[in-house]
């Protein structure tokens, strides 16, 4: 067989080097066009992400932090709370808007340690940025003058009383707050509700700040001197129902927060169900609040203790995937 001459062996070598440097060329451009496609994606989805831009802490188990949210900061109101989650297979965590700065765009968060959601929020910092954040959701605390209001706080339930006792207090009403913990170091936001109340009682439980006693001790001593119009309660069940208990001894009207098991926030699952005056109500859509008289509490509590034995247990598993 006769041989190609040297024209046609260079002919056929340079097209194979073509063909490879083409083929290269090919596969840098596949994987610089997937590389700006993925990092397009990313920025795409932190612009729909959440922006922790502060967080302060009040106690080894309590902290604070705002994050940007810049619609729901234009459109919150007193008793409105938001839904998050902290990753993309987070739980789903309701919060009630504690405040918000419209010209920063961000809203205000104020969050206990209790379970493993919490605790991954809890470890997030300024910089860091939530997976997806909901809100406004709920019913809006009906704001308007009464006379004198006397709102009652336990714990990081002082969070949510805070944009009530701000919008009462605008609304031309004398505003008694009443902020109630353990000790000392579990009082929260006492600076921001004193400058929205005409009056701030503390109670602590062991008496290291103000009173020593309960919130419902310093509330009576309240209602006996002077006429209560209304009554806002917020804070753990048990506390509530005992508020409730008191001011419908002596028949004031009385509106508590219910923070009950959320997962939609829609009022689709129905997890969030608790019974007001005989009916269903969905805490997420028709709540959080509701005329304390009226809960059936007895009942919260058990559903509030329902998935204990589970949040403990997915709890001491975080903890080892940490060690």
């Amino acid at each position: 067989m006769e041989k190609p001459d040297c024209k046609v062996r260079f002919f056929f070598a340079l097209k194979n080097i073509h063909g490879q440097v083409f083929f290269k060329i090919t596969v840098i451009n596949f994987v610089i066009s997937r590389s700006l496609l993925i990092l397009a994606l990313q920025s795409e989805k932190q612009k729909n992400m959440n922006l922790i831009t502060e967080k302060t802490w009040f106690s080894d188990k309590v902290f604070k932090m705002e994050v940007e949210a810049p619609r729901i900061a234009k459109s919150r109101k007193p008793g409105h709370f938001i839904i998050l989650r902290t990753d993309e297979k987070g739980e789903r965590i309701p919060l009630t808007i504690t405040g918000s700065n419209p010209e920063k765009g961000t809203i205000t968060l104020v969050v206990q340690t209790m379970g493993v959601s919490s605790g991954k929020l809890s470890q997030m910092n300024p910089g860091d940025y939530i997976h997806d954040l909901v809100g406004p959701l709920g019913q809006a605390t009906h704001i308007y003058k009464a006379g004198t209001i006397l709102a009652c706080g336990g714990g990081v339930g002082v969070a949510p009383m805070l944009p009530i006792v701000e919008g009462f207090k605008k609304a031309g009403n004398r505003v008694i707050s009443i902020l109630a913990a353990r000790n000392r170091e579990l009082i929260i936001l006492e600076d921001e509700i004193r400058k929205w109340s005409d009056e701030v009682i503390i109670m602590t439980d062991d008496g290291s700040y103000g009173k020593k006693g309960l919130v419902t001790a310093g509330a009576e001593e309240v209602i006996l001197r002077e006429k209560i119009n209304e009554c806002v309660a917020i804070g753990p069940a048990v506390m509530m129902k005992f508020m409730s208990l008191l001011t419908k001894k002596y028949e004031i009207p009385t509106q508590a927060s219910l923070n009950a098991i959320m997962v939609d926030g829609t009022g689709m699952c129905g997890a969030c169900r608790v019974s007001v005056g005989g009916q269903t109500k969905f805490t997420c859509v028709d709540g959080p609040e509701f005329d304390a008289h009226q809960v059936d509490f007895d009942e919260l509590i058990l559903r509030l203790n329902g998935y204990r034995e589970e949040e403990k247990e997915a709890t001491e598993c975080m903890s080892k995937t940490q060690d």
